[in-house]
């Protein structure tokens, strides 16, 4: 057996030895490492064309108004279970907010549901058409892939509207950091779909530390789900 083919088979016994609930955890390494031949010392590549991030967070309340929105599947379904369809529930999502002028600072998506905080344009009634086009595109897509049809995709969404800046302030902690939450990976940035790793390459350090220092034991959120 060659040197090459003995780590891969080590790599192999490491993966088949894992618990089932940090799987996710060594998928999201792996789709992190650079490909072909480049040093893994290297920072990640850019990411995927259709991701249209956002400016540098504000950090502050919106005058036109700041909501943090919830997203679910119907029946909490797998939908989006996969890198390809994350990839493009969140670029869409990123995509639609910013044709639609909505400022997002936090964000996570997931297989069957998302959080995001955003400020509104002018008009916060808006809202209903940006949720509108994020599901009817996202769940037509998905039926596309599945040959379903017709088939409901979308169940339901929850809007708070944020007026205190403690209140905002540890919704954005919470969102950045609710990857961690629902135990698929172990710190904020390693999940590739949510904001705080676009948080950290774009806010200041002091700006990342106080927003992960705020509590959010007690915030009352839509979050009773169980992605993969």
């Amino acid at each position: 057996m060659s040197t090459l083919d003995g780590v891969r088979l080590r790599l192999l016994r490491h993966l088949l030895d894992l618990p089932e609930a940090r799987l996710a955890e060594a998928e999201a390494f792996f789709a992190r490492l650079p490909a072909g031949d480049a040093p893994l010392g290297l920072p990640p590549g850019p990411p995927p064309a259709e991701r249209d991030w956002p400016h540098a967070p504000q950090h502050r309340l919106s005058e036109q108004g700041t909501y943090l929105v919830t997203g679910s599947t119907y029946e909490k379904a797998h939908y989006f279970r996969g890198p390809e369809r994350l990839d493009h529930l969140e670029g869409k999502l990123l995509s639609v907010a910013k044709a639609l002028g909505w400022q997002l600072e936090a964000w996570a998506v997931f297989s069957n549901h998302y959080h995001f905080v955003g400020h509104s344009p002018a008009d916060p009634q808006s809202l209903v058409a940006f949720l509108k086009e994020l599901h009817g595109s996202t769940g037509h897509h998905v039926n596309q892939l599945d040959g379903a049809a017709g088939r409901k995709v979308w169940f339901n969404y929850w809007e708070t509207r944020l007026t205190f800046e403690k209140s905002y302030l540890a919704r954005l902690s919470y969102v950045h950091r609710n990857p961690v939450k629902h135990g698929l990976v172990s710190s904020p940035a390693q999940y590739r779909w949510c904001s705080a790793a676009w948080l950290e390459r774009t806010a200041t350090p002091a700006q990342v530390a106080t927003l992960y220092r705020f509590k959010t034991d007690k915030i009352s959120i839509q979050d009773d789900f169980d992605p993969v």
